[in-house]
């Protein structure tokens, strides 16, 4: 079953995810997009408003981290760099951070620089059991 759920400004995505998480089956894939670190802080470099957006996520995101469960894993990327004070409006860093919770992960481990976004997909598909794709190599 595949579910598009609508929501708009990070508080409301956040209740949202957290809606979803508290009824998902097993072996789902719940994706988020915090848009606006993206779209209302980083391309109008407001650094300030970036910042508090961040100090707010590191606040509600124990609530996250409380409802994944044993066979759950929770992976926090990017898709591109867009740091609020670099001059301009285009996309900034190429390197992104993939940061991993789970029981599968070994805390404190360096799992190393990727060369490919491949490797998130293909570690979900370790993650689910599923047959290796023809890209990227399994994070964990």
């Amino acid at each position: 079953m595949s579910e598009e759920i609508r929501a708009n400004g990070h508080d409301d995505l956040m209740a949202r995810t957290l809606e979803v998480l508290e009824r998902k089956r097993d072996r789902s894939i719940i994706m988020t997009n915090f848009v606006d670190f993206d779209a209302v802080w980083g391309h109008r470099r407001d650094v300030v408003g970036y910042g508090r957006a961040l100090e707010k996520f590191d606040q509600v995101l124990p609530g996250l981290l409380d409802q994944i469960e044993d066979e759950d894993l929770l992976i926090i990327t990017a898709d591109h760099g867009n740091d609020p004070s670099w001059p301009g409006t285009d996309h900034t860093r190429e390197h992104v951070p993939v940061l991993m919770f789970g029981k599968s992960v070994q805390p404190g481990r360096y799992y190393g620089f990727r060369e490919t976004f491949a490797d998130i997909g293909q570690t979900i598909m370790s993650h689910f059991g599923l047959r290796a794709m023809d890209y990227g190599d399994s994070i964990l």
